[in-house]
């Protein structure tokens, strides 16, 4: 994984505004797919430069609530913004990089690694042709995640953390301001897992912010700054230690859950 040293492009525009802009705005925000609430009466802001994660049981709406701060929803009662806009008009794609559940395991794209990273330069260039810039941003995005050494492999071809890398660096290619990844882990092996931990943690102290939907408890406790613990509602808003000192798991999960179990 690349650290330091040279110049780089990707991020730029978080350098500029991690400081002050907010980046999530949810206000008294109700949802469902029926007359059931999903999500009921959630208030939740995220800054620029945070690194937060979403936990709470099975059927929580978990990824109900990540919809909705990125406009893939809209609420049924209350407002979701998102970079100071409604969410659901927000359309400045290249700001935002969005690894869904089961990315990992895809398996019907055979195309390159690389040619996976250059898609996330569509929202600049459309689908023409990219310059050496687009390339150089590219290439970079890959040697940022470690994955330089496999660009010329197919997509279909490598591990479950190797594809999420892939994905992430896509996201990164995009010059992305916000990182949001729904339950990236699953499938995923335990080695793996730590270092894509790790590389989260350096994307954000670059200034990406980061928004994580997550089932393993023990690693988002390991590794989040703060964490939202939800089941309809929202249980717990805070630091990490103060989540793993509470009683807000179990309250949510309605269970003597563990700390370092999986949901």
């Amino acid at each position: 994984m690349a650290r330091g040293g040279r110049s780089r492009r990707l991020g730029r525009r978080v350098e500029e505004l991690r400081v002050s802009e907010r980046v999530i705005d949810l206000s008294n925000v109700t949802f469902g797919y029926t007359a059931t609430p999903v999500v009921e009466d959630i208030d939740l802001t995220v800054d620029a430069g945070e690194h937060l994660a979403v936990v709470g049981p099975n059927g929580s709406g978990k990824s109900t609530l990540m919809k909705l701060m990125l406009g893939l929803l809209e609420p049924d009662r209350g407002t979701a913004r998102l970079f100071g806009e409604p969410a659901h008009a927000f359309d400045d794609g290249s700001r935002l990089g969005y690894v869904a559940q089961h990315a990992s395991a895809s398996k019907e794209m055979p195309i390159t690694v690389r040619e996976v990273v250059k898609m996330g330069r569509f929202p600049h260039v459309g689908f023409g042709t990219l310059s050496t810039a687009d390339w150089d941003i590219v290439d970079e995005a890959l040697d940022t995640v470690g994955m330089s050494a496999f660009a010329n492999r197919r997509i279909t071809q490598l591990s479950g953390g190797q594809r999420q890398r892939a994905f992430i660096a896509r996201a990164l290619a995009s010059e992305a301001d916000l990182l949001v990844l729904d339950e990236p882990t699953v499938g995923v092996d335990a080695e793996s897992v730590e270092a894509f931990y790790e590389l989260l943690a350096s994307l954000n102290d670059r200034g990406i912010t980061v928004v994580l939907i997550e089932h393993d408890l023990g690693a988002v406790t390991d590794h989040a700054r703060r964490v939202v613990c939800l089941n309809r509602r929202i249980y717990f808003d805070g630091p990490t230690a103060e989540f793993t000192a509470s009683d807000a798991l179990a309250r949510a999960f309605g269970t003597a859950a563990v700390m370092g179990e999986s949901s």
